[in-house]
């Protein structure tokens, strides 16, 4: 019987994980991700019509990785899997990553697979945390809504200057604050306002939203 084994990269202390029969951790949470959803995703956008290698499933398996070990680039990624190529199959991967691999896949690939794939998720999840207390008395959904502004290397990325010597992006969140689940993500200029992105949230009878005072102030609302 092999031991207790943390997700790669990381570390903590091993007394509190239980023994493993052989599949690392990783693998334990991946089997969570239903694969013949993903797969249904993949088969309705055609996402490997062509493809001799580097399946979706191995592109989705590498960016969860590199998500749960906070990998900072696609070298990090083809690093730190390379020094763990023993163990890629037990891991899911059934292909080696290589960084150009995985930047022609996240760059040609339908991005449409994995948002589709993300709603089926947010679909198992959102029932786990129905009942769980918001600190007031509540029937309907509540939502929380915000942006925040992530700044970027202007000579690596000329495409979202933000001011004159500075680039960025946007990335709006609207959040389930019952299990804190995020359910619509949009990134944008830099100088966009948060209210723009209102148009764009299929509003849910009864729910309540809530949001800074700045885009309270924008919509006209009083609320």
């Amino acid at each position: 019987m092999n031991g207790p084994e943390l997700i790669p990269g990381q570390s903590g202390d091993y007394g509190q994980w239980a023994m493993n029969a052989g599949r690392t951790v990783f693998a334990q949470l991946m089997a969570h991700a239903p694969h013949e959803e993903f797969q249904r995703c993949v088969a309705h956008y055609g996402g490997e019509r062509y493809l001799k290698s580097f399946s979706c499933w191995d592109q989705f398996l590498a960016m969860a990785f590199a998500q749960l070990t906070y990998r900072e680039s696609l070298r990090d990624i083809e690093t730190c899997l390379h020094s763990m190529r023993g163990k890629l199959y037990h891991m899911g991967l059934r292909a080696t990553v290589a960084r150009l691999t995985l930047a022609d896949a996240n760059e040609d690939r339908d991005w449409r697979i994995f948002a589709d794939f993300g709603q089926s998720l947010v679909n198992i999840v959102r029932p786990l945390h129905a009942g769980d207390p918001l600190g007031v008395e509540l029937d309907h959904a509540l939502y929380a809504l915000d942006a925040t502004t992530i700044d970027l290397c202007l000579s690596l990325f000329p495409w979202a200057r933000f001011r004159e010597n500075k680039a960025a992006v946007k990335l709006h969140t609207l959040l389930d604050l019952r299990g804190n689940i995020p359910m619509f993500l949009h990134i944008s200029d830099g100088k966009r306002h948060e209210v723009s992105v209102l148009g764009e949230i299929a509003p849910e009878a009864g729910a309540f939203y809530v949001m800074d005072r700045a885009t309270s102030i924008s919509t006209g609302s009083t609320g």
